[in-house]
């Protein structure tokens, strides 16, 4: 019941989302583009929707290509809402 319990806040926590790191160029906060695929309403055909999110990044460990998951959190400032909770993929570095 316990384990239960803690999957429950776990999921209530926030709304988390993937994208791709586009900018690391501001102190402690990355631009993070989130792209999803939806059909069409009236004809059908899939149709690729993306929108930008700030999100807080504490150590700035995030650079620009990287893969990472973002979630809701309290607004940080007036264009930051998400925090990065994850790196799921590095850029390599050339």
């Amino acid at each position: 019941m316990n384990d239960q319990a803690t999957q429950d806040a776990a999921q209530k926590s926030g709304h988390k989302l993937t994208g791709r790191v586009v900018s690391d160029k501001m102190n402690k906060t990355v631009t993070v583009l989130v792209e999803r695929r939806v059909r069409h309403p009236l004809y059908g055909k899939i149709v690729t929707r993306s929108h930008k999110y700030h999100a807080h990044d504490e150590g700035n460990e995030c650079k620009a290509g990287d893969l990472v998951e973002i979630e809701a959190t309290r607004k940080l400032s007036k264009t930051k809402a998400f925090r990065v909770s994850k790196v799921l993929e590095k850029v390599r570095a050339e």
